[in-house]
C-alpha cells in the first residue's frame, strides 16, 4: 500500500501589516459620508470580529484608495508571484529537497486573476522540471487548502516515489471595494487578511510526517448562493450570506460523522483538529459543536487572530502549527473546511 505523507508546512506573510485598533481610523474617514450609527455599528464588527492584526500586499493607505479592477489585480499578480516563490522555496529548504526532484505542482488562490497561473512562473523561478505536472486550482475559495491536499492525496496514492508542492497564495485585500457599503464586504473586510502556505507531500517510502488515511468532499444542495464573488466592473465583490454558520451548525453531524465511519474511527477517536477559521461565528459555531466532546480548536482560533481569514491558505497554518507539535505516533487530525459551493472538505490525518 502506498502512503501519502505530508513532509513539511511552511508560511509566507506579506510586508505590510496593521493591528485592528489601527485600521478603525480609515474606517472612519472611508464611511464618513454615511450615519454615525452605521459607522459605529462597522466599528463593532471589526473590534469584535477575534482578529487582532492582518497581513496585507499593499499599505493601507493603497487599499482605501479608488483604483480599477485592473490596477488592484495588477498587484496581486506582482505580489502572489513573490509570495508564491519565497514559500515554495522556503518549504523545499525546510525538506532539503531540490526544486527539480518535484513531480507534480498543485497551485491555490481565488483571490485574484492570472493567466499563466502562478505554477508557471515557479517552474521558471525555481528551476522545475519541464515535463512536472501543473494543476492550479481557483474558484473554490476558503475550501481550496484542503481541496490541494485531496488532489495531492489521489495522485501520490496510485503513483508510488513521487513528490508534490501544493502551494496556496490568497490576497482577499485584492478583492475589497471601497464604494461596496453592504454588510457582506464590511463583514468581509473585517475577517480577512493576505498569505501564502505551502505543502510539500510525498508517495516515497522512506518519507517521514502525517499520512493521509481519507479525505472526502462534501458538497451542500442548493447552496451556491451562500458564499463566492461577483465579477463587476470594479472586481471582485464578496458573496457572503449570515445564515453560513447555522447552515454549517445542522448539516454538521452528516458532514463528521459518516465521514469518520467509512474510515474505521470515530470522533472520539480524534486526537487533534485542524479547521479552517472562516470568521468569529464560524469558530464558535464549530467550538459549541465539539464542546461537549471535550474537543478544542484552540489553533484555529489562534491563528484567525494572528492573521485573520487567508482564504485556502488559513487551514495550513493551522496544519503548520500541529506540524511543529511532538505528536505521538497512532495519534489521528481530522482537518475540515468550507468553501463557496457550498461545500466541506475533509481529510483525515494520522501521525
Amino acid at each position: 500500500m502506498i502512503d501519502t505523507r505530508i513532509v513539511t508546512v511552511a508560511k509566507e506573510l506579506p510586508q505590510y501589516w496593521r493591528s485592528t485598533e489601527e485600521i478603525i481610523p480609515f474606517i472612519n474617514i472611508w464611511l464618513a459620508d454615511e450615519e454615525e450609527r452605521f459607522r459605529r455599528k462597522v466599528i463593532k464588527i471589526f473590534e469584535g470580529a477575534a482578529v487582532d492584526k492582518r497581513y496585507g500586499i499593499m499599505n493601507i493607505e493603497e487599499v482605501f484608495t479608488a483604483t480599477s479592477f485592473q490596477d488592484k489585480n495588477a498587484i496581486y499578480v506582482r505580489e502572489v508571484k513573490k509570495l508564491g516563490k519565497a514559500v515554495l522555496r522556503k518549504a523545499l529548504d525546510q525538506s532539503d529537497w531540490e526544486a527539480d526532484s518535484l513531480d507534480y505542482i498543485i497551485t491555490v488562490s481565488c483571490t485574484g486573476i492570472m493567466i499563466p497561473s502562478l505554477d508557471a512562473y515557479l517552474i521558471n523561478d525555481l528551476g522545475l522540471r519541464q515535463d512536472v505536472v501543473r494543476l492550479p486550482v481557483t474558484e473554490m475559495g476558503c475550501a481550496a487548502g484542503i481541496s490541494g491536499l485531496i488532489y495531492a492525496h489521489n495522485f501520490l496514492k496510485s503513483n508510488p516515489g513521487k513528490r508534490i508542492a501544493l502551494v496556496a497564495v490568497e490576497s482577499p485585500t485584492a478583492t475589497f471595494q471601497l464604494n461596496d457599503h453592504s454588510m457582506a464586504n464590511m463583514v468581509s473586510a473585517a475577517i480577512f487578511g493576505d498569505g501564502a502556505a505551502c505543502v510539500l507531500l510525498s508517495s516515497e517510502a522512506d518519507a517521514k510526517g502525517p499520512k493521509i488515511v481519507g479525505e472526502e468532499m462534501y458538497h451542500f444542495k442548493e447552496a451556491t448562493h451562500l458564499m463566492g464573488f461577483d465579477l463587476t466592473d470594479n472586481g471582485l465583490k464578496m458573496i457572503l450570506d449570515p445564515s453560513v454558520p447555522e447552515t454549517i451548525a445542522k448539516y454538521f453531524p452528516d458532514i463528521v460523522h459518516p465521514f469518520l465511519s467509512r474510515n474505521g474511527t470515530a470522533i472520539d477517536e480524534i486526537d487533534h483538529l485542524i479547521f479552517h477559521p472562516g470568521g468569529r461565528k464560524i469558530v464558535q459555531t464549530i467550538e459549541a459543536l465539539f464542546g461537549n466532546l471535550g474537543k478544542n480548536i484552540d489553533d484555529t482560533r489562534e491563528v484567525l487572530r494572528a492573521y485573520g481569514n487567508m482564504s485556502s491558505a488559513t487551514v495550513l497554518y493551522v496544519l503548520e502549527r500541529f506540524m511543529e507539535k511532538d505528536i505521538k505516533s497512532g495519534e489521528k487530525g481530522l482537518m475540515l473546511s468550507f468553501g463557496p459551493g457550498f461545500s466541506a472538505q475533509r481529510v483525515l490525518l494520522e501521525w
